[in-house]
């Protein structure tokens, strides 16, 4: 079997684009850009998201994160991070597909979703996320929404033409990892159900390379992580950490885990060729 037809290698797909890479990372929160474009390079992504907004793009000597990302290289995914109502995030949303338009980046017409419910806790608002959805598939966007990991909300974005629902593994920043294993495999089981290849994506919590791996072996297509590279003590080793979890952690849904058992079960058979048993 070749390389290609090795089903680990499966692209990603996502509203007609295909990803080599399952995993989506983030830019902000980097003590410089430089590092940024270090670390987006150790992680082997294809696909980079991107704050919108003026005062996320520039930093304090007015430098755009723009000039650090090879927009040949990368497709950029335009976040609403920030957004406190469907309103702002569609508005923010805009703003995105006319900034790559004018970059001619293949990232123009997507848009990553989030509407935050409070700047404590920044869990989604689940009505004006739905509403921005509507709004902005109505409008043309392919929308990847950012949502808790209620698996009947997952269903509803879906329902109204989501691209891809992104249910968090824990709190935006927290690196609590997945807390939720039962959720998250409830919202995998309801996006797939009559479409195995619906993209879910674990988005948020994340805190090392053992949250990818969970993330990955319960069945997610991908993960989207930012905080976790850009505030580890080396960002650069820890994306390159991460780029070998969502491998790892693919390889090991696809290969099937063995069942969970109450009792143990001797690697070695206990009866050896001439019937002897330890103990007797």
């Amino acid at each position: 079997m070749t390389t290609a037809t090795q089903p680990q290698h499966a692209p990603l797909r996502i509203a007609g684009r295909e990803l080599s890479s399952r995993l989506v990372v983030g830019t902000g929160k980097y003590a410089t850009f430089d590092l940024m474009r270090d670390a987006l390079d150790a992680s082997g992504c294809e696909v980079v998201t991107v704050a919108v907004r003026r005062e996320r793009l520039y930093n304090d000597q007015g430098r755009s994160l723009l000039e650090f990302i090879d927009t040949d290289r990368y497709t950029i995914l335009p976040n609403t991070a920030g957004c406190f109502s469907a309103d702002d995030a569609v508005r923010v949303a805009r703003l995105g597909r006319e900034l790559l338009d004018q970059l001619d980046n293949p990232g123009a017409g997507w848009v990553k979703l989030e509407v935050l419910s409070d700047t404590k806790t920044l869990l989604p608002d689940p009505i004006g996320t739905l509403e921005a959805t509507k709004t902005l598939i109505a409008d043309g966007f392919d929308v990847l929404v950012y949502t808790s990991d209620d698996p009947v909300m997952a269903r509803r974005l879906k329902e109204v033409g989501a691209a891809s629902v992104m249910p968090a593994g824990s709190p935006i920043g927290s690196g609590q990892g997945v807390l939720n294993p039962l959720n998250i495999s409830l919202c995998l089981e309801m996006l797939k159900e009559g479409d195995a290849d619906y993209p879910v994506i674990v988005d948020a919590g994340v805190g090392g390379a053992s949250d990818v791996a969970t993330a990955m072996e319960l069945g997610a297509d991908g993960v989207l992580l930012n905080t976790a590279i850009a505030n580890a003590d080396n960002p650069v080793l820890m994306a390159s950490a991460m780029r070998g979890a969502i491998e790892a952690g693919r390889m090991s849904r696809l290969a099937g885990r063995i069942p969970k058992k109450r009792y143990a079960s001797a690697s070695s058979p206990m009866r050896d060729t001439i019937g002897w048993i330890p103990g007797e």
